[in-house]
C-alpha cells in the first residue's frame, strides 16, 4: 500500500529554479528540487513497524525492493518532487546566514491512515545545493543514533520527529570524528525521518535577515494556513498568535527534554522546530552523573552554551531571535514581547510541576518544597549520581521507616559505592528523612506508579547506542533491534533487560561516543 501524497509546500511556496546540486546562494525561494544521489549497494538495517503501521506501509523484505530503493534514494517515488529547504540560523549566538538542508532531502508530503500529513526527508541522500562542497552523506554511527533516540524519544512521550528507516548504503564516507586531522572511511546510512513538516526558527530567520519580506510573508502565511488550525490566517492578530504558540510549544518541549534528562548538544536556531519538536539529532547524550554543566557536545566543550542547565534559557533566546525576525510582519512588537513572557510563564509553571511529578508529590508547596527540591540537586551534585536512576530508586522509598536502612537502596544510582558509607550517605539520609516526612503528609499508595510513569528506567544512554553501532559495523543487528525493543516501553522493568537501566560503566566514562561527540556525522 502507497499512502496518499499531496504538494501542499511547493504549490504555495516559491521555488529555486536553477536546479542541480552544485551549491549557491538561493535567493527570493523556500526550497531547492533536488534529486537524491544512488547508492550501490543497500541494505534495511532498521524499520519502525509502530510508524509504518500509521502508514499503512510494510516492511521492505528481499522479494520487493522498490520500497528499499525509494529509502535509499535510488528510485523516486511515483508522483513526488524531492527538495531540499532554504533557511539560515544562529549558530552557537552568531548569525550564520545561509545554511539549508546540506544532506536532507524530503520526498514529499504523506497522508497517514487518521487524515494527518507528514513530510518524509531522508538525511543522508547525497548533496543539494546547501551541501557547501560537502558530500551530503551521513555515516552509520549518526543515522544509527538518529534512528534510536528518535524512536525512543516518541516512547518516553517526549515531541519528537521519528525515524521509519535506518538503511546502509554499501558506500564508505570519509569523515574526520573530532575535527582532529585524522579523517577515515566509515559505512555510510541514510534515516526516514518523518514530521508534520520539518520548518524550524531559521526557516524565517533568512529572508527576514535579507530583507525580502514578500517571502517571509508567504511562508508564515503557508505555515498558519496549513499547520495552525485554531488561528485564523486573517486576522490581524495572526502573526502573534502564531508566534506565542511556538513559544508555548517550545517551553513545553524543554520541561520534557528536562524531566528525561536529554541534552541537544546544538541548540542552534535551525535545530528547534516551529512545531514543539526535537529535531536534528546530533551530538545529544543523556544526563548520567546528575551535572548541569555537562555537554556531550565536543564543539561546546569550552563554552557549554548547550549544556543540560542552560537548554530553557537558551530556547529563550532563540525565540527572540525569532521573534526578531517576524517583527516586520505585526504593526506593534508588543505582542511578540508578550510571547516570550509566555514562554517564560509557561516554562516556569511547567518545570514546577514536572519536578513535583518526578518526586511524587501534587504539586510543590511553597518555600519547604523547593528547598526540598534545590537541596536534593546540590546532594546530587556532590558525588557522581545518575540522574534516571535517582528517582527510580526514590519511587521505592516507603512513606515510614527508618531511613538508615535505605542505604542499598539507591546503590544503583551511585557511581561509587561507597560514597554511600560516608559523608554523601549520611547527606542522603538526611535528606530522605525530610522526604519520608513530607510524602508522609499526603500519603499516596499511586505515588510508586505515578513516579514511574515519568521517571524512565530505559534512556538511549551513549554506551548503549554506541555498543550497538559497533555491532551493526560488524553486521551485527541483534543488539540494535534487542536495545529499540526495550527502549519502545521505558517505564516498564522488562524481563532480562537489567543492563539496559544499568548506569554507564567505567570503561565507558571517556569512549569516544559514549561520553563525547562531535557535529560529524
Amino acid at each position: 500500500m502507497t499512502p496518499a501524497l499531496v504538494h501542499r509546500y511547493l504549490d504555495a511556496l516559491p521555488g529555486d529554479a536553477t536546479g542541480g546540486h552544485h551549491p549557491r546562494v538561493v535567493e527570493h525561494a523556500a526550497y531547492s528540487l533536488v534529486e537524491p544521489t544512488p547508492v550501490r549497494a543497500p541494505s534495511l538495517l532498521a524499520w519502525s513497524d509502530a510508524l509504518a503501521k500509521d502508514f499503512g506501509l510494510a516492511r521492505p523484505d528481499t522479494t520487493d525492493s522498490s520500497w528499499l530503493d525509494v529509502l535509499a534514494g535510488n528510485r523516486r517515488w511515483p508522483g513526488t518532487r524531492p527538495y531540499a529547504n532554504c533557511y539560515g540560523g544562529h549558530q552557537f549566538g552568531h548569525w550564520a546566514g545561509q545554511l539549508g538542508d546540506g544532506r536532507a532531502i524530503t520526498l514529499g508530503e504523506f497522508i497517514d491512515r487518521s487524515g494527518r500529513i507528514h513530510e518524509f526527508q531522508l538525511k543522508g541522500a547525497g548533496p543539494t545545493p546547501y551541501s557547501r562542497g560537502a558530500d551530503g552523506r551521513a555515516v552509520l554511527r549518526s543515522s544509527l543514533r538518529e534512528f534510536i533516540c528518535s524512536e525512543a524519544m516518541h516512547a518516553l512521550g517526549v515531541p519528537t520527529t521519528r525515524a521509519l528507516s535506518l538503511v546502509a548504503t554499501g558506500e564508505q564516507v570519509v569523515r574526520d570524528m573530532f575535527y582532529d586531522g585524522h579523517p577515515a572511511p566509515e559505512p555510510g546510512a541514510i534515516v526516514c525521518r518523518v514530521a508534520p513538516s520539518f520548518l524550524r526558527l531559521g526557516s524565517y530567520e533568512l529572508p527576514a535577515a535579507r530583507g525580502d519580506h514578500d517571502l517571509l510573508r508567504r511562508m508564515v502565511q503557508y505555515t498558519i494556513s496549513e499547520h495552525e488550525p485554531t488561528i485564523d490566517p486573517q486576522s490581524p492578530e495572526a502573526v502573534s498568535q502564531w508566534f506565542d504558540a511556538v513559544c508555548r510549544r517550545t517551553a513545553a518541549l524543554v520541561v520534557e527534554w528536562t524531566r528525561v534528562g536529554f541534552v541537544h548538544g546544538v541548540m542552534n536556531t535551525d535545530n528547534l522546530s516551529i512545531h514543539g519538536l526535537t529535531i536534528d539529532y546530533g551530538p545529544y547524550g543523556w544526563l548520567e552523573p546528575y551535572e548541569p554543566n555537562w555537554t556531550p557536545n565536543t564543539t561546546d566543550a569550552q563554552m557549554r552554551r548547550y549544556c543540560f542547565g542552560r537548554q530553557p534559557s537558551i530556547a529563550q533566546w532563540n525565540l527572540s531571535r525569532f521573534g526578531g525576525a517576524l517583527a516586520p510582519l505585526v504593526d506593534n512588537t508588543e505582542a511578540l514581547e508578550a510571547g516570550l513572557e509566555r514562554y517564560a510563564q509557561v516554562y516556569e509553571a511547567s518545570a514546577r510541576q514536572m519536578y513535583a511529578d518526578k518526586l511524587g508529590l501534587a504539586a510543590l508547596e511553597g518555600a519547604e518544597d523547593e528547598a526540598l527540591l534545590s537541596d536534593l540537586f546540590k546532594l546530587m551534585q556532590q558525588t557522581e549520581t545518575d540522574y534516571c536512576l535517582f528517582f527510580r530508586c526514590l519511587a521505592e522509598v516507603p512513606a515510614e521507616g527508618a531511613p538508615d536502612s535505605l542505604r542499598a537502596l539507591f546503590e544503583p544510582a551511585y557511581y561509587r559505592a561507597d560514597d554511600l558509607r560516608g559523608p554523601v550517605g549520611d547527606a542522603l539520609l538526611a535528606w530522605l528523612a525530610r522526604y519520608q516526612a513530607r510524602i508522609g503528609r499526603h500519603p499516596s499508595e499511586q505515588r510508586r506508579e505515578a513516579m514511574n510513569a515519568v521517571n524512565p528506567l530505559y534512556v538511549p544512554r551513549n554506551y548503549l547506542a554506541q555498543q550497538a553501532i559497533e555491532a551493526a559495523e560488524q553486521g551485527d543487528l541483534s543488539e540494535l533491534e534487542r536495545l529499540c525493543a526495550v527502549l519502545s516501553q521505558p517505564y516498564s522493568a522488562q524481563p532480562g533487560a537489567a543492563r539496559y537501566a544499568a548506569r554507564r560503566p567505567d570503561w565507558a566514562r571517556h569512549r569516544p561516543g559514549c561520553a563525547a561527540l562531535s557535529c560529524s556525522s
